[in-house]
């Protein structure tokens, strides 16, 4: 079986830093073959550097997903052009920098990451992502002959999620959605053997607001004027999925929460 570690949204430098810490440790215990995490809030709340994905990288994570603030650190886009392993979503419009899908071999057999957004009160509003992601998906078994396909669905509603899973059911290895920061217990394996999880949640601290600092928030909340929202310090919490995958038939055959936390 090849084993999946994926880790939600890294948040900031706390996030950032336990999961570069923490991650030869997990990958030991856990017998993790392969490890995905999304990293689009690793700088500072918002986007990525290359700095930083070049530090994931070398910590261990072999291919880095993001959202709807990937553009937010301006330079990754440069960056994109030279490293595949940082994918976007790949429903933006075609001549977007970067790309939205890559295939890697391990030792087990290929595996191919799929990163795309959902529509749903999400902004900027992207070209529909069940048509694009089952072309992609073909294009993927044809051209490359891979039969592990993981996806990571950054959407707000966990209705466009549960569909979009359903729609893929045996079509890919597995869906985990990633954008609320907020862990589900929803984990199951659909009838066509994909495994699920609504949303893996976040890497970041746990005294917070989705890893934001609590008193700018709630004054955001009671008076509706604006508000810097810094990264919260403190304690961190690892939020994220652990799926088992039979490396001959692309099915998934367990899918666990993965959750740890650590103190500052």
């Amino acid at each position: 079986m090849l084993r999946i570690l994926f880790l939600g949204d890294i948040v900031g430098e706390p996030g950032r830093k336990t999961v570069i810490n923490e991650l030869s440790s997990i990958k030991e215990r856990f017998e993790i073959d392969f490890i995905i995490a999304n990293g689009e809030n690793a700088a500072g709340g918002r986007g990525i550097t290359p700095k930083i994905a070049i530090d994931l990288l070398r910590a261990g994570v072999a291919v880095i997903t993001t959202g709807d603030h990937v553009w937010d650190q301006s330079e990754i886009m440069d960056f994109m052009e030279l490293e595949p392993r940082v994918l976007r979503p790949i429903n933006y419009p075609e001549g977007t920098v970067g790309a939205g899908s890559m295939v890697l071999d391990t030792a087990k057999g290929k595996v191919a990451v799929l990163n795309a957004q959902g529509r749903s009160f999400m902004q900027p509003p992207l070209e529909n992502p069940f048509l694009m992601l089952e072309a992609e998906i073909e294009r993927l078994k044809e051209a490359e002959d891979v039969r592990v396909i993981f996806l990571d669905f950054h959407a707000e509603t966990t209705s466009e999620k549960i569909a979009i899973a359903r729609a893929l059911d045996g079509k890919l290895s597995a869906v985990v959605g990633t954008h609320t920061h907020v862990q589900t217990a929803d984990e199951q394996i659909f009838p066509g053997g994909t495994a699920f999880l609504c949303d893996a949640g976040m890497c970041g601290p746990l005294e917070s607001v989705l890893g934001r600092m609590i008193d700018p928030v709630i004054e955001r909340f009671k008076t509706a004027t604006p508000r810097r929202f810094p990264v919260a310090k403190g304690a961190v919490g690892l939020r994220g999925a652990i799926i088992e995958i039979d490396e001959m038939t692309g099915k998934a055959v367990k899918i666990d929460r993965f959750s740890e936390d650590y103190s500052d």
